[in-house]
């Protein structure tokens, strides 16, 4: 799959853009705050339909405007598609695909698959465990459509069983109701979790070694509950009653990473921190590969502060390779940039951004002429 062109009005500091892609690489070049990264946030957009940053919807609008719109061009499975996306303050935002409205925006979930890499990462390793359950929820529904209704039917029952403990009710016919759908809906996202992690442990090993080059071990775990979910609730009950939420189930899970023997979040290293998140993100990138039958966009965004130059070359070298898809790459270093582009060599294009404005430099294109 590949971006050929993105239209953007009014998004951040993007007033009026128009840009086409490379189906290689494409890099962005510029200090901070000047935009880059709100590129790679409207791309992300049009995948996901929200910021990646977790930015609200209203204040993703340029400031003093009253509307913003993105429209993304792709070819699909050798099929030319597209997706607009438009929104105002205080309505609902409009997904077409094609053309053609989506009554369910789940429905659009997974159906142009994106791999982020940036710093934002952190919080992955740094971060309580609805982030590491937020990164594996997201991974596994891109690609699993009955996940993503078990888990979406989960979180609406969870949140009837909490209202019923606010208000106290104690009509234990009521909870017998909301229950049921909790631990069916269960018993679906335990087993997507666990199969998900035996899929992922082995890849997510290569490329943490490829990238650090020692032989440490690195492991993610996830353990369901050895009791039933529904025993559990009604040993929970007195004191769900008591705090007015629901204290068990997977939305109280955790994703264990390990490095050595400890904990991810205890290494000292920002620069063994980094290589951790990136490992993981290309471990999902290969993942996502291989269960949707096509490459999703890979978006590098500033990934080599804080690492050492033996790192940055290694980690070149991996987004480089020939099994890769369509590559988008943010840096203020032009000399990534540049060694990247000769990795590659063929078709690539290269944009200065400034203050939201993107102006080309050189394009592969340019150099045969």
């Amino acid at each position: 799959m590949t971006l050929r062109e993105i239209t953007i009005a009014n998004f951040k500091n993007i007033r009026d853009a128009r840009l086409e892609f490379s189906p290689k690489i494409n890099g962005l070049l510029g200090h901070n705050g000047m935009g880059k990264s709100n590129l790679l946030d409207a791309i992300y957009y049009l995948s996901y339909c929200r910021s990646y940053a977790g930015i609200p919807d209203a204040q993703l609008i340029t400031r003093g405007e009253g509307f913003t719109t993105i429209r993304g061009d792709y070819t699909r499975r050798g099929v030319e598609e597209n997706v607009a996306i438009g929104m105002m303050p205080g309505q609902r935002k409009s997904v077409k695909r094609k053309g053609k409205e989506y009554q369910r925006l789940s429905q659009h979930f997974g159906v142009f698959p994106l791999v982020l890499v940036s710093p934002a990462d952190q919080v992955i390793i740094s971060g309580g465990a609805e982030e590491r359950r937020r990164f594996m929820d997201m991974m596994i529904a891109q690609n699993d459509p009955v996940y993503l209704d078990r888990l979406l039917r989960y979180t609406n029952a969870l949140e009837q069983r909490n209202k019923l403990l606010r208000d106290r009710v104690v009509d234990h016919h009521l909870y017998e109701a909301v229950e049921m759908t909790l631990v069916l809906s269960a018993d679906e996202i335990y087993r997507g979790r666990k199969e998900w992690i035996e899929r992922l442990q082995a890849v997510f090993d290569e490329y943490y070694h490829l990238i650090a080059g020692d032989d440490e071990p690195v492991k993610l775990s996830y353990a369901p509950p050895e009791l039933p979910l529904q025993l559990l609730l009604d040993q929970a009950r007195r004191h769900d009653e008591m705090v007015g939420h629901t204290s068990v189930g997977p939305h109280r899970d955790d994703l264990t990473m390990t490095v050595g023997d400890l904990p991810a979040r205890r290494m000292a290293s920002q620069g063994q921190c980094k290589t951790f998140t990136i490992a993981l993100r290309l471990a999902q990138y290969d993942f996502l590969s291989r269960t949707a039958g096509m490459k999703p966009l890979l978006l590098l965004d500033d990934i080599f502060d804080k690492l050492d130059a033996l790192r940055v070359e290694r980690i070149i070298s991996l987004a480089t390779r020939p099994n890769m898809g369509q590559i988008f790459i943010t840096d203020t270093n032009r000399d990534h940039l540049d060694q990247i582009m000769r990795r590659v060599g063929g078709d690539y294009r290269l944009w200065e951004v400034d203050s939201g404005h993107f102006t080309p430099i050189t394009t592969s294109n340019d150099e045969a002429q």
